[in-house]
C-alpha cells in the first residue's frame, strides 16, 4: 500500500515523522522537486495511492476524482480550504488536518509583527543597511487597545500574550465563548465596535472561501485613526487594494501580513515603508513544524487503522 507526502521538506525538522512512517511498513512516495507540485504532478505520483499527507496543493473534486484507492488526506497544517470536503465526503475519503501544531508558533509571529511595527523595526533596519544613523520614535505595546478578530485556538493564544504585555484586548468571534472571554479577561465586543476601538487589530478569523473579504474601504474607513492592522489569517480576508489606500492617506498607521489573496506576493504593498510583509510565515517555527508532521503522520495511520477496521 503506498501513501504519497506532498510536501518537499517533509522531515527536515527532525526524523521522528519519517521514522513512524516508515514503521507502518507503507510504501512511500516523496515529493522530491524541492517545490509545491502541480495537480498533474500529484494526480501522477499518487493516483493508486490509500493515503496523502498534503500540503497546499489543490485538492479539488476534479482531482480527488482521479484517486482510486485513495481513502485518507492527513492535511500537514491548520486549514482544509485546498481541499473540496464535499466531494471527499462523496468518494468516502476521511480528512484530517493538524490545528494545533501552528497554535504558538503563529501566535508569536503576530507579537513580533505588532512589535516590529511599534518600533519602527524594519525600517530602522534598512536605514542602517544604507549608513543612515537615524532614529525613528516608536511606541509601547503595554496600555495598547488590542482587537481580536477571531478567538480560536491561535486568536486565544494571541490575546493571552497580548494581556501578559499589559494590554487591553477585545475580541470578537462568530461564536462566542463567554464563560472563557470573561475567565482570560477578553471583552467581547460586535464587529463595528472592534473596528471602532481597537489601536491594533489582529486578524485571526477562520474563512474556507477565499473570495470572503471582511475588511474593505469601509470597514477600514471606519478604524480608529492612526491604528494599526495585522493580518495572519487569509489574504482574502483584507481588500490589499483597499488596504494600499488607507495606508497611503495615513487611515491606517501601519499593517503587517503574512497571508496575501495570491502568494507569492510582489504587489503595491512592497513599496509602503509602514507596512511589514513576511512569505506566510505563520507556523514556519522548527519545533511547530515538526509536532506537526508527527500529527499528521498520527492522523494518517489512525485514520487508516479505522478504515482498515471497518472493513472487517
Amino acid at each position: 500500500m503506498r501513501i504519497l507526502v506532498t510536501p518537499s521538506s517533509f522531515g527536515e525538522c527532525g526524523s521522528e515523522p519519517l521514522q513512524l512512517l516508515q514503521a507502518s511498513g507503507l510504501d512511500i512516495q516523496f515529493n522530491l522537486k524541492q517545490r509545491r507540485l502541480s495537480r498533474e504532478e500529484v494526480v501522477s505520483l499518487g493516483s493508486d495511492c490509500i493515503g496523502i499527507i498534503a500540503g497546499l496543493e489543490q485538492l479539488d473534486a476534479d482531482t480527488l476524482s482521479h484517486f482510486r484507492n485513495l481513502r485518507v488526506v492527513s492535511r500537514l497544517g491548520s486549514g482544509v480550504d485546498n481541499i473540496d470536503l464535499e466531494a471527499a465526503k462523496q468518494k468516502g475519503i476521511v480528512v484530517r488536518s493538524t490545528p494545533y501544531g501552528p497554535t504558538r508558533a503563529a501566535a508569536e509571529l503576530t507579537l513580533a509583527l505588532v512589535m516590529a511595527l511599534l518600533r519602527n523595526i524594519p525600517m530602522a533596519d534598512r536605514n542602517m543597511r544604507q549608513g543612515i544613523w537615524r532614529k525613528e520614535i516608536g511606541q509601547l505595546l503595554q496600555g495598547r487597545v488590542v482587537g481580536i478578530l477571531g478567538l480560536g485556538r491561535i486568536g486565544r493564544e494571541v490575546a493571552q500574550l497580548m494581556i501578559a504585555m499589559g494590554c487591553t484586548v477585545l475580541g470578537h468571534d462568530l461564536v462566542p465563548d463567554v464563560d472563557w472571554s470573561a475567565k482570560h479577561n477578553v471583552k467581547l465586543v460586535d464587529f463595528t465596535d472592534l473596528l471602532v476601538e481597537s489601536e491594533i487589530l489582529c486578524i485571526h478569523v477562520s474563512i474556507l472561501d477565499d473570495n470572503t473579504t471582511l475588511i474593505g474601504a469601509k470597514e477600514l474607513a471606519s478604524m480608529r485613526p492612526g491604528s494599526m492592522l495585522v493580518n495572519m489569517a487569509r489574504g482574502g480576508i483584507v481588500d490589499e487594494d483597499a488596504l494600499v489606500a488607507a495606508l497611503k492617506n495615513e487611515t491606517l498607521k501601519g499593517a503587517a501580513l503574512d497571508v496575501y489573496s495570491h502568494e507569492p506576493y510582489a504587489g503595491p504593498l512592497t513599496e509602503i515603508d509602514t507596512v511589514v510583509l513576511t512569505p506566510h510565515l505563520g507556523s514556519y517555527a522548527k519545533d511547530a513544524k515538526l509536532a506537526m508532521e508527527i500529527e499528521s503522520v498520527e492522523n494518517l495511520l489512525e485514520s487508516l487503522d479505522k478504515h482498515k477496521l471497518a472493513k472487517v
